[in-house]
């Protein structure tokens, strides 16, 4: 009998308010390694999937943004432990995705480490950011930062790196996201939303999309009610579209101005371009 025992193959689904549903319209697209031999059947996101995102993003934004950074940074070290606790599996769909075993298995290290990297930041972005501001008078003057809401990522080709490389600044500073995976490997992303559904996240503060970008990323970029735009994964005549679409509103758009190594020290730059300042005048003595 075991002999004839057919795999459980894995369905991969959307990532939506913490739950895992199949895109409304029922399209799916097929996933390929780099040989053109299948992997699986993805999600190919719809616009009213895109808009039930930013929904379960907008309702997740105030719970997440006004809870602790201490809390904050406790998830996302629990995140960096549940990725280490599935590295068999990441590494098998990163070398799925056309990795060497050896390069995998680096990448993934590093994704945990920067998770790690993060969650440290929580409880000292607003020290580094923030300032108490000299003024000629008798009051205190303190800026503090605050972060922007919801922004719209469009995730890199970097299936795993790049991907947690453009979540983890957004969520760590209070903001929640809607991020549209890498078209040609989405695999990393889905099985990362299984982690993140797991680690105490509550849900709607990542939703994660597979799909098209060039279909989502314009469509996000107009939506009324994202504030930001991330546009690692966009270049050319995709990001310009996504500007031009963003203009209609008020939003942050970060855009890289080249190639991104995501092996290198990222900075606080990802945290501070999704982060508000509010400036309080108070009477001294008071």
């Amino acid at each position: 009998m075991s002999d004839r025992r057919l795999t459980v193959r894995k369905t991969y689904k959307l990532f939506i308010g913490g739950a895992f549903p199949r895109s409304e319209s029922g399209r799916s697209y097929v996933v390929t390694g780099p040989k053109g031999d299948f992997l699986a059947n993805a999600a190919r996101a719809s616009r009213k999937d895109a808009r039930d995102a930013v929904s379960a993003a907008r309702k997740a934004f105030p719970g997440w943004s006004g809870s602790t950074a201490y809390g904050r940074g406790q998830i996302m070290y629990r995140i960096a432990e549940m990725l280490e606790g599935r590295r068999q599996q990441f590494v098998a769909e990163l070398r799925a995705a056309g990795m060497p075993s050896g390069t995998a298995t680096a990448e993934l290290d590093a994704t945990i480490d920067l998770w790690v990297w993060y969650a440290g930041w929580a409880d000292k972005i607003a020290s580094v950011s923030g300032s108490a501001n000299p003024v000629a008078g008798p009051y205190f003057n303190l800026s503090t930062p605050e972060p922007t809401g919801v922004v719209a990522v469009i995730a890199p080709s970097s299936p795993l790196l790049g991907l947690v490389s453009v979540i983890a600044p957004v969520i760590v500073t209070g903001n929640t996201c809607v991020v549209v995976a890498s078209d040609e490997a989405p695999l990393p992303s889905i099985t990362l939303a299984e982690v993140l559904a797991t680690s105490d996240l509550p849900g709607g503060v990542v939703n994660i999309l597979t799909g098209s970008r060039s279909e989502l990323a314009p469509w996000l970029a107009a939506h009324m009610d994202v504030n930001a735009l991330d546009l690692a994964g966009a270049s050319g005549e995709l990001a310009v579209a996504c500007e031009r679409a963003g203009a209609e509103n008020l939003k942050r758009v970060l855009r890289p101005s080249g190639k991104t190594d995501w092996l290198a020290d990222p900075g606080t730059g990802r945290m501070t371009a999704f982060l508000e300042t509010k400036t309080v005048w108070h009477p001294t003595g008071v």
